[in-house]
């Protein structure tokens, strides 16, 4: 009795009050109610309770699919405190195999949970029928959960692109953003119309289709517009482009005409009354590929067509004609003939010089342009340590937005959904706030102010939560909360004397910048809440008014 409360050599404390701590990742991707996440954290508390631990933290991911690991911030943020030793916990709790993931690779299942057994923290699947204790029986079973989840999602991709297909073949419309003046039109199963619906709104019954309608007068005479302009007078996708954005004619995004628009409207058969499907595809979360010709669906879709059959096929046998297909090693030849005459390389020099393919085609059959210049011995001055970590700093701008989405969630109860990409949240269909990164720039000398570099990519509503790099760009230094109402131009120029002419507000952590935001969300929704509140009128000594003086006397 007298050494219950000795201290043996070599305890470790910190570790033995872990062992009875646990954290929960819950997942869902679909609205099935057997995978909701409130019945899946129901499941998870009952088995700590009968485990006796405590759940302390929860890692989510809510809709979000199970076949990748990009993508799940949730996940992700689980895997980063286990490997950084920052896991206050000695057990993850999930639901089943499943919801960890269904990984078509059942190795890449197996390797994200053998990161956290080599850290010290278990994983227990809670609704299974087996315990994951390492035995020979648990190890047999859970291989075949893996395999099994994965061809579930297999089989169901099989028989969802089936379906697909056939609906299309039938004339309706399948996924896939819209061409210039063109319209959704819900009908149900009688052909009867429901509406027209509007981007981002989808049909909420099954039995409903969707089918295609021509927009307005003045989108369908711009259509037959670039044709003619195309076909008749033989004019460049530039040219064409220009005069469109030279009359202020908007695209279908409200935005500026681009080149690679104009060929995208020519070879658009919506524009003859047909509907094309499975021209690309996106099996399993892989890459994006492009299928032949023999493989794409067509059906007649149930509208007049905007623009003659006759004309249509001229334009694509000009579209054949002006596709000139040049070997790899042409490529290169071609581009190292134009730095010999030019002296250097970068993306206008290319896409303007005669005979060069466009630096897309240098992408698509290289990888990226720094490695069509390696091949040919051409090192760029240009400093591209930014490009080679965007992919991290992206995955940094989302894992901040889902962190503010769980407090604005938890803390305000709003409705937030992802946007942009992961780094924008939404709230009641509005753009509230986006998370964007600033690099610092090299100090042009030694008494000049740091100043960073933001992409704003064309933002114009709500907030702009900016991430501000320190000097090595490698690493966070504060954080600023500005209007995006800001001065024209793709990029913002910021520094600390800039701060107050862009009224930015500036944080150490990400903790105040919520705060900040739950502050101004709140505000914004109080003045709304008392804007629509009904008001009573009243007269001069308080008393309700009326419309008879007799009345009132």
């Amino acid at each position: 009795m007298a050494n219950s409360l000795v201290i043996r050599k070599g305890t470790n404390l910190e570790k033995r009050s872990r062992a009875f701590r646990a954290a929960q990742y819950v997942r869902m991707s679909t609205e099935f109610q057997r995978y909701s996440i409130e019945n899946q954290a129901a499941a998870i508390a009952a088995y700590a309770r009968q485990k006796n631990l405590t759940i302390v933290r929860t890692y989510r991911d809510d809709g979000r699919s199970g076949l990748t690991f990009k993508g799940r911030p949730g996940l992700a943020d689980l895997i980063d405190d286990v490997e950084n030793d920052r896991a206050d916990f000695g057990h993850v709790l999930v639901y089943d195999v499943s919801r960890w993931g269904r990984f078509q690779d059942s190795d890449e299942s197996a390797h994200y949970e053998f990161i956290c057994k080599q850290n010290g923290v278990q994983v227990a699947y809670c609704a299974e029928q087996f315990d994951n204790d390492g035995s020979l029986l648990s190890s047999i079973v859970k291989n075949i959960k893996r395999v099994m989840a994965a061809e579930y999602s297999r089989e169901l991709s099989v028989k969802v692109h089936t379906g697909q297909c056939r609906i299309a073949s039938l004339g309706y419309r399948v996924g896939g953003p819209l061409g210039y003046g063109l319209r959704r039109i819900l009908v149900d199963e009688n052909e009867n119309s429901k509406g027209q619906l509007s981007k981002g709104q989808r049909k909420a019954l099954q039995t409903d289709r969707v089918r295609l309608d021509h927009g307005s007068l003045d989108e369908s005479t711009v259509i037959t517009w670039i044709f003619e302009q195309f076909v008749l007078e033989r004019k460049s996708y530039s040219e064409i482009r220009r005069a469109l954005n030279d009359a202020l004619i908007a695209n279908h995004n409200g935005r500026l005409w681009t080149d690679g628009m104009i060929p995208t409207i020519l070879a658009n058969e919506n524009y003859i009354g047909n509907i094309v499907y499975n021209r690309t595809s996106r099996r399993l979360g892989q890459r994006l590929i492009k299928n032949p010709a023999h493989t794409w669906v067509r059906g007649a879709a149930s509208i007049e067509p905007v623009v003659d059959l006759e004309m249509f096929a001229r334009a694509q046998k000009l579209l054949a004609e002006r596709r000139l297909e040049i070997p790899e090693e042409e490529m290169l030849a071609r581009l190292r003939l134009t730095l010999r005459r030019r002296g250097k390389l970068n993306s206008r020099i290319i896409n303007t010089t005669l005979g060069l393919n466009h630096v897309s085609s240098f992408v698509k059959h290289f990888g990226s342009l720094r490695r069509a210049y390696a091949l040919i011995g051409y090192a760029t001055s240009r400093d591209c340590d930014w490009i080679d970590s965007k992919r991290h700093w992206t995955y940094e701008l989302i894992r901040h937005a889902g962190q503010l989405a769980q407090v604005l969630k938890d803390d305000l109860g709003l409705a937030v959904e992802s946007a942009h990409g992961g780094i924008g949240l939404d709230v009641d269909g509005q753009r509230k706030i986006t998370f964007l990164a600033a690099r610092q720039l090299a100090k042009r000398g030694p008494n000049h102010a740091p100043q960073w570099k933001v992409y704003r990519r064309e933002i114009r509503s709500g907030l702009l939560a900016i991430l501000r790099l320190n000097a090595a760009n490698d690493a966070i230094e504060d954080y600023l909360l500005l209007p995006s109402q800001l001065e024209a131009g793709r990029y913002v120029w910021l520094s600390d004397h800039s701060l107050s002419h862009h009224q930015a507000a500036c944080f150490r952590t990400l903790e105040q910048l919520a705060e900040e935001v739950k502050a101004r969300l709140g505000e914004a929704i109080r003045a709304a809440s008392a804007k629509r509140a009904p008001q009573n009128k009243r007269g001069k000594a308080g008393r309700t008014r009326t419309t008879s003086a007799r009345v009132r006397h």
